[in-house]
């Protein structure tokens, strides 16, 4: 389980403050213990000075009684737990306890000890810190001795009533026992209010701590992480929404930008692949007509080299038939009948020589004779040339022809059997009327002229529509030999250009052709002006 930032920074920051507030709140208590200790010793000590005093003029004045008087009811106070005065060889002169007065004090007892540190020589003037110490009795108590020299001075040996010689230093000790409970009771309520105190600063500041680490820390981070994950799992709308004026701010702000940058970089990617993916389409449908170009010029070379070799090998004996059947046929002695079968010879084998004659034409290789040309121009003439024939005659011819197209390099024979064919087609395809339009326009983006041929016929069925350039494939029942469209293909593919069909059945058929200007020998001027010579 993942042990969350907050807890696991507030835990070590906590641990460094008990630490550091542990140390400084034991050194607090030793110096205010230190600090109390020395305030009881200078207490204890003014009493001693004021005893010292008191029992001075008082032994000057010899009076024994009255300093015993006042021992004992110094005694009585509280604190006050023993005040006796020693004399020489440590014998209790007097002492808030009767019962001990008069008995002597080894130079191991407490109270003699200070003025005896270096063997059995007596010490003068010793100070506080040798003269008072700090004990605790059995039931815990804690009390501090203090014990003070009585020395001999000048007023005490010249007095009338000295008892010591003018050579002795010290003429007694003053031992004094303190009480030390209040002052502990201070202390421990001291070092009790220190701990609380201490206790409840590091839990205040461990829990600030802790918010402000979750506020300004963790929150952020969790946000990034959260944002960082769902980024990852491939939400690229992944922001991260409230941003600092800090390091975790720059952070979350480089984040959303990186996130940016891959969501564009995504866009680009999709329309990169919807465009990769319309290009190949485009290039698959124009590698598909171009494979149905080459297999239909194939197809018509396979074809015309086999029509050329049969169209040649009837020929010749359909020319010996024709003309003996004619000859014949002029024979005045003929009976009526012989002579009318052989006028129905002559007329069918006609119709075999024309047929064999499209063949050969169909199969004959001819190459265009090229020259500038207009093929607006070329248009006009054909149209003059099929506007009297009958079949139509109940068609509305509109022609639509494109002003300053570019003059072709075309072999205006060849170009006019193109369209004189396609005109035909479409006139035979409209036997009740209809309307057919011509239409020439110049294609600036593909640099090449548009020639739309549409009628209002029967149309082709889509499953008749890729045959109809096919040799010898018709639509039209008895009415051709289906080479003219055959044969226009290959015009215009010989002109470097290619034609589209469209056609629904009931509605029409549309033809497309198209001529490249950049692949033509074009010639620099345009129509309407004379090429040059």
């Amino acid at each position: 389980m993942r042990i969350q930032l907050a807890i696991r920074y507030t835990a070590i920051s906590s641990i460094v403050l008990l630490i550091v507030m542990s140390i400084s709140a034991f050194l607090h208590i030793e110096k205010v213990q230190q600090v109390f200790t020395e305030k009881s010793m200078q207490e204890a000590d003014v009493i001693s000075e004021m005893i010292l005093r008191d029992s001075h003029h008082l032994m000057l004045a010899d009076n024994r009684e009255q300093l015993q008087l006042m021992i004992e009811e110094i005694g009585k106070t509280p604190r006050i737990m023993r005040v006796r005065i020693l004399g020489k060889e440590g014998v209790v002169n007097f002492s808030m306890n009767k019962h001990e007065i008069g008995t002597a004090l080894s130079e191991k007892d407490e109270s003699c000890s200070f003025c005896h540190l270096e063997g059995s020589k007596a010490l003068v003037d010793v100070p506080i810190e040798k003269r008072s110490r700090v004990f605790t009795d059995d039931s815990g108590t804690q009390y501090l001795s203090i014990t003070r020299g009585i020395y001999n001075e000048p007023s005490c040996y010249t007095a009338a009533c000295h008892f010591h010689s003018p050579e002795e230093k010290k003429v007694g000790v003053l031992d004094l026992v303190i009480s030390q409970d209040q002052m502990a009771d201070l202390a421990h309520t001291h070092h009790t209010d220190v701990i609380i105190s201490t206790t409840v600063m590091l839990i205040i500041l461990s829990l600030c701590h802790y918010l402000l680490t979750k506020k300004y820390i963790c929150n952020p981070i969790e946000g990034l992480l959260e944002q960082t994950q769902s980024l990852a799992e491939g939400d690229l709308s992944a922001r991260v929404k409230r941003l600092a004026n800090d390091e975790l701010g720059e952070l979350g702000r480089s984040f959303n930008n990186m996130a940016d940058n891959l969501a564009q970089a995504q866009i680009e990617l999709q329309d990169w692949g919807n465009t990769l993916e319309h290009k190949v389409e485009i290039r698959t449908a124009e590698i598909t007509d171009m494979q149905g170009q080459l297999l239909r010029s194939a197809k018509l070379a396979s074809m015309g080299e086999l029509v050329a070799g049969v169209a040649h090998e009837i020929n010749n004996p359909l020319t010996g038939i024709l003309m003996f059947a004619s000859l014949s046929s002029k024979n005045p002695d003929l009976p009526q009948q012989v002579k009318d079968n052989l006028d129905l010879i002559v007329s069918e084998t006609g119709r075999c020589a024309k047929i064999v004659r499209g063949l050969l034409e169909f199969a004959r290789e001819s190459f265009p004779e090229k020259k500038p040309d207009s093929i607006n121009r070329i248009i006009e003439h054909t149209l003059e040339l099929i506007s009297h024939q009958t079949i139509f005659q109940d068609v509305d011819i509109r022609y639509h022809g494109g002003e300053g197209l570019p003059q072709l390099e075309i072999d205006v024979d060849q170009m006019q059997q193109v369209f004189l064919n396609m005109f035909i087609n479409a006139g035979q395809a409209m036997p009740n009327g209809g309307s057919l339009t011509i239409a020439t326009k110049f294609i600036e983006k593909e640099k090449a002229i548009e020639i739309v041929i549409e009628d209002t016929g029967a149309g082709i069925s889509q499953e008749n529509l890729d045959k109809i350039f096919d040799p010898f494939f018709s639509t039209k029942a008895q009415k051709g030999f289906g080479l003219g469209l055959s044969v226009s293909y290959g015009i215009i593919n010989n002109h470097g250009g290619r034609v589209d069909v469209k056609s629904r059945e009931g509605e029409g058929t549309r033809f497309s052709i198209y001529f490249s200007t950049e692949d033509n020998d074009l010639l620099q001027g345009s129509e309407g002006e004379e090429p040059p010579s």
